[in-house]
Order: C-alpha cells, then sequence, then structure tokens
C-alpha cells in the first residue's frame, strides 16, 4: 500500500501544480487594478469567505497583515449578525468563492454595494453573481480538483491561496517592506530573534566594562570583574575604541602584570559590529572566530564605542 499512496499523492502534487500554472498564465489586468485598488485603500482590506474558502480568507488576511497592509477576516455569516459593522468607508473588500454564488456572502455583497465599498471578487465564474457585482473580478481558471471527484475543494483553494501571496507581495514590493518592518510584527518567536538587531540585545552606558589607555591593570581586572563579561575595552578620552583585554591577553601578560597600563596589554583593532547589524550577524563573527562578545560602535562616528553584546545575550533570545 505504500506505493499507492506515495502515487497518489505525487498525483495531486502533479495536479495542484498543473492548477497553478493555469493561474499563472491567467493573470491580467484585473490583478493590477486589484492591487491599485487596495494600495488606495485607506482603511482596512477586508478578506471573506465561506467553509474552505473561509479557511484561505483567514490565511490571507493574517498575511496581509504581517506584511504592512492593515486587514482582517469577516466571517460571513457573522457579518449578516451584525458583523457588517466592521467594514466601512475606506475599507477594500476581498469576497473568496469557487462558485461566486455561495448563499452566505449575499448580504456581504449587497453591504458593500449599498455603501460603496470596493469589492475585489476572486471565483472561478465570470458570470457568478459575485463577479458580475464586483468592482474587480478575479477569475480562477476552472482547473481539475485534485480530489478526482471535483467536490473536494483542492486545486481551487492552492490556487486562491496563490492568488492571495501573489497580491501580499505585490503590496509589499511597492512599499518596499523590509525585514525590519517584517520584524516589527512578528517579535516573538524563533522568526522574532532571527531578525532581532544588535541594538535590540546590547548593554550600554555604564554596563559596558570600559578603561582608558593609562588605566592601571588592576583597574582593568576590578572592571572586568565587576562587569561579568570577562573583557574589557580600551578607549581614549574622546570615547574612540582603541582595543580590548581579554582573558588571553592577561595570560600572556602574567610576568609583571600589576606594572602594566591597559595599552600594554590589550589587542588593539578588535572586531567589532555595528547597531544596526542583525543579531544572527553578530553570532555568526563570534562563532567564527571563537569569541564570546563583540563591542558596538557608533556607525557615524569611526570607532566610537557605544555597546557591548554577548553570546549569551544571543543564546537567551534562541539564537546560537
Amino acid at each position: 500500500m505504500s506505493q499507492v499512496f506515495q502515487d497518489t499523492a505525487r498525483r495531486v502534487i502533479r495536479i495542484e501544480i498543473d492548477a497553478l500554472q493555469q493561474l499563472e498564465q491567467s493573470i491580467d489586468d484585473s490583478f493590477a487594478k486589484a492591487v491599485d485598488l487596495m494600495i488606495a485603500a485607506t482603511g482596512r482590506i477586508i478578506v471573506c469567505g465561506m467553509g474552505k474558502s473561509g479557511h484561505i480568507a483567514r490565511k490571507i488576511a493574517a498575511t496581509l497583515a504581517s506584511t504592512g497592509t492593515p486587514a482582517h477576516f469577516v466571517h460571513p455569516a457573522e457579518a449578516s449578525h451584525g458583523d457588517l459593522g466592521m467594514m466601512g468607508a475606506g475599507d477594500v473588500v476581498i469576497v473568496l468563492s469557487n462558485s461566486g454564488e455561495t448563499p452566505e456572502l449575499a448580504d456581504v455583497i449587497a453591504y458593500t454595494r449599498r455603501f460603496a465599498i470596493p469589492m475585489i471578487g476572486v471565483a472561478s465564474r465570470p458570470e457568478s453573481t459575485l463577479l458580475r457585482q464586483s468592482d474587480v473580478a478575479l477569475v480562477l481558471p476552472r482547473a481539475q480538483e485534485a480530489c478526482g471527484t471535483g467536490i473536494v475543494p483542492t486545486s481551487s483553494t492552492t490556487m486562491t491561496l496563490a492568488l492571495g501571496d501573489a497580491l501580499a507581495v505585490a503590496l509589499m514590493e511597492h512599499r518596499q517592506f523590509t525585514p525590519e518592518h517584517f520584524r516589527n510584527f512578528h517579535p516573538g518567536g524563533k522568526l522574532g530573534a532571527q531578525l532581532s538587531k544588535v541594538a535590540d540585545l546590547m548593554h550600554t552606558g555604564d554596563a559596558v566594562p570600559v578603561v582608558s589607555g593609562n588605566a592601571p591593570m588592576s583597574e582593568a581586572l576590578r572592571e572586568i570583574g565587576q562587569k561579568g563579561f570577562g573583557v574589557v575595552a580600551v578607549s581614549d578620552p574622546q570615547g574612540r575604541l582603541q582595543g580590548i583585554i581579554t582573558n588571553g591577553d592577561i595570560s600572556r601578560h602574567m610576568d609583571g602584570l600589576a606594572s602594566f597600563e591597559a595599552h600594554n596589554v590589550m589587542t588593539p583593532s578588535p572586531i567589532t559590529i555595528t547597531p544596526d547589524a542583525l543579531a544572527e550577524q553578530a553570532v555568526g563573527i563570534m562563532n567564527d572566530k571563537k569569541i564570546t562578545c563583540l563591542l558596538v560602535v557608533d556607525p557615524e562616528v569611526p570607532q566610537k564605542l557605544i555597546g557591548l553584546i554577548h553570546i549569551h545575550d544571543c543564546l537567551r533570545v534562541g539564537l546560537g
């Protein structure tokens, strides 16, 4: 039976790939009109759908919302019992229905027409009520459903989902949506950690171990012990970084250590990073150089010391 199941999986995937290829070929000026309509919205994008189309609608709304286009899902059945008030002037409504004749959508369609709320319809029948009433009609190809019977939404929902992704990406590119913008909407979890910047995790101010170049090593050792990072930065009176003292530097200068000043022991021109760099980059540098921390310098002022990031800061948020 194992081979039978594998053959089924491959057949389903082939059918849905064919449907997506048909969708690609069907893209025309209506898609651009839909994007323009969404760009012009001064409110939110409301996405509606019933049944399987409703699940796809939720995902499209979530994708739009997380990529810089305010959006939310409205359930058509709930809309008829008060949630129509969630739509208003300035909004654009996207309505999904493979047949274009889903009964529960009637009130949503009528409401958008009554209050002149722009509506984008997505369906497979150009002659359907939904597409005839829409300001912009996005017609899905009449592709074969992958279930074999033609009654289970499979290829049609895959095409609708892909079309929603295409709309979201078109809007992203138009708005020049960056990873930093994306991080603002995804502060939690692994994704948020991967997009964290050095500035989000670094230590600043009095938390940074630093001494002047002419400070006695007794002061440098005390600073290392108090701050707990195992290193101390060495800077000039203007706060410009001169070097760093690590445990390795101390070990190499054990003979007569007490008689040295910080500049005698430090490693000059240490590896640094800027606060706008991704924390992932900092982790990569630390792993590659086999060090546990990086000094952070001002990108606008050469060698101006402004902070320190430790590998433990990165591990704490799930990087490493």
